[in-house]
This record gives C-alpha cells, structure tokens and sequence, in this order.
C-alpha cells in the first residue's frame, strides 16, 4: 500500500475536497510544487491556477483555485484559497468573456487601481482557461 497524506481545499464558500491522496501537484507563487506524503513543512501563496490531487491508482482530481495559501505539514495538505471549484464545473465560456472584458479594459485609459483590477482579472480568466485545456487534454474530450 502506497504512502497517503490528508488533503483540504477549503475557499471561503467552503470546503470543495477533503480526502487521502498519493500526491498533490500546485502552482505557487514561486513554480509547480509537487507534494509527496512526509513532504518537509512549508507555507507558500498560489497563483490562480489548477490544483490536481492524485489518490492513487490513476486517479486525479483537478481543481481551480484563484489564489490561496498552501500548507504542507508531514501528512496533511491544506489549500485555503479564495476561491476553489472544481475544473470540471469551469464554464469556458464565461473564462473567456473574463479575459476579453478584461482585454478591453486594459486597452482603456483607466486609474492604476482598475489598471490593476482588470490585470488580475485577465490572469484569473487565462488561468481558468489552461486548466479546462490542462482537463481536456488528460481525458482527450
């Protein structure tokens, strides 16, 4: 029997998974994390990107995070991210309405903050997108 660890992802909506898994794969701040059960303790920021849970036997669970904190102590795995669903329930659609309001809105002449807003927006839609396609891929829909 392979080695497991206990992973949460919890948004403030509420909890989205809580299970065993073999492995847990995320984007943080600073790259791809890989995280194995016994993994050293650790505290980073996500980026918006796709969170993929391995628990065993082929099995992966991909989810969609905005953002977050993760938590790595030797046997649990914490997400607490601003926002989490699960890539399946993406609306591509509405991804890419996101990023080309957000296109629209930086071409604008607009105040720093919007500036901003609308950047953040354009890198929460692109990363929702590459985790439908991320999704497609694995299960050639």
């Amino acid at each position: 029997m392979a080695m497991t660890m206990h992973v949460d992802i919890v948004s403030a909506e509420g909890a989205i998974h809580s299970g065993t898994a073999e492995m847990v794969y995320a984007s943080a701040v600073m790259g791809e994390l890989g995280i194995a059960p016994r993994h050293t303790q650790l505290i980073t920021r996500l980026k918006p990107g796709d969170v993929r849970v391995d628990t065993g036997q082929g099995h992966i669970e991909h989810f969609y995070v905005s953002g977050g904190i993760l938590e790595v102590q030797p046997h649990v795995v914490t997400i607490l991210a601003d926002t989490a669903v699960r890539a399946r329930d993406l609306d591509e659609a509405s991804a890419l309405e996101a990023k080309r309001r957000a296109e629209e809105a930086l071409e604008g002449k607009m105040a720093q903050y919007e500036h901003a807003k609308a950047q953040a927006e354009l890198v929460e839609a692109i990363a929702q997108l590459h985790a439908i396609e991320r999704l497609r891929k694995q299960y050639k829909v």
